[in-house]
């Protein structure tokens, strides 16, 4: 049997899909975590799995990813790298259903950063922290074990969702786990990210996709593609360390990281010079980390500018699978 999710009628008509993947994610966050751990692995596995067969536009589209990132790969080496990829990618998911029940030892347990002294330095001087990283692993995990091992709270922002409901609830869980969460949309939240900055506060931004019209745009694998103008901007606007962050599964229960060395301001040129200099320098982070452990990284959407629609359409998207 096939379900037509598109179809889904019930006695008062069809079914509000929006409604439905609300409702969805709602199970998975009330059903997930009460699974033990090696349940919930088999099961993102097997889904995964199911998924990667059935080859949809978001397996395509990670593949076509993917071939950017390993462009000698052959065909059969790029199937098994998706497939890896979307292993990878449910595993992000079961994870954060369960992140809520999670102790503190757990979290502990969970993560390994490398290069962590980078950001410890960094808090320590006062300047302020701007962690920016890419979608690889599992970055709720990571912003749980920045509350819980080091103690130290930090503010980032959500792209709005629809239903709102599912926004409403991304961000309830966001904040269950010790983030403040702002609204990607509306001119405030730059502002406010400037001042927690200028406090010498922590705020973390998933920054390897544009999702506005004013993208920075870097060279990327070779190809030109758009990245968000806010890390850079924000470093030169207060004063802040800006520091690239790569995560990455290596087969264990433990997530690993790497904390990058700082991204240095250029001496000289116009604000928007300076700007693109260090978003380049970002995505070249960036690319580092993806070149080495690309099944984990979660890009199942359009990010190249020639994959893109003449209009930009295909930059925007969900977090959702």
């Amino acid at each position: 049997m096939k379900l037509d999710i598109g179809r889904l009628t019930g006695p008062d008509g069809p079914l509000d899909t929006g409604k439905l993947t609300d409702a969805l994610y709602g199970l998975g966050w009330a059903t997930v975590k009460k699974l033990p751990e090696p349940v919930a692995v088999r099961l993102g596995e097997r889904i995964a799995d199911t998924v990667w067969k059935r080859r949809g536009k978001g397996v395509q589209r990670l593949e076509a990813n993917l071939a950017r990132v390993v462009p000698d790969a052959s065909p059969q080496a790029l199937s098994r790298l998706s497939r890896a990829g979307m292993r990878s990618y449910m595993r992000y998911w079961m994870e954060s259903f369960r992140l809520p029940a999670w102790s503190r030892d757990r979290v502990k347990q969970g993560v390994d950063v490398t290069d962590v002294h980078h950001l410890t330095e960094a808090l320590d001087s006062g300047r302020g922290v701007i962690l920016a990283l890419p979608h690889m692993g599992n970055y709720d995990l990571a912003g749980v074990w920045v509350t819980r091992a080091l103690g130290v709270p930090f503010t980032t922002v959500a792209e709005r969702l629809k239903p709102e409901s599912l926004y409403d609830r991304f961000v309830a869980y966001r904040e269950s786990l010790g983030m403040e969460v702002l609204p990607h949309t509306g001119g405030a939240a730059f502002g406010i990210l400037a001042r927690r900055l200028r406090a010498g506060g922590l705020i973390c931004l998933v920054a390897d996709r544009d999702l506005s019209a004013s993208g920075i745009e870097v060279k990327f694998f070779g190809e030109a593609a758009k990245m968000p103008a806010g890390p850079a901007m924000l470093a030169l606007q207060t004063g802040a360390v800006l520091l690239p962050v790569t995560l990455w599964y290596d087969g264990t229960p433990v997530m690993r990281g790497r904390v990058h060395p700082g991204i240095e301001v250029p001496e000289t040129g116009t604000r928007t010079e300076k700007a693109a200099a260090m978003t380049q320098a970002l995505a070249d982070a960036f690319a580092s980390g993806i070149a080495e452990h690309p099944e984990d990284w979660h890009m199942l959407q359009r990010l190249w500018l020639a994959d893109l629609e003449p209009n930009g359409a295909g930059a925007r998207g969900t977090e959702t699978p």
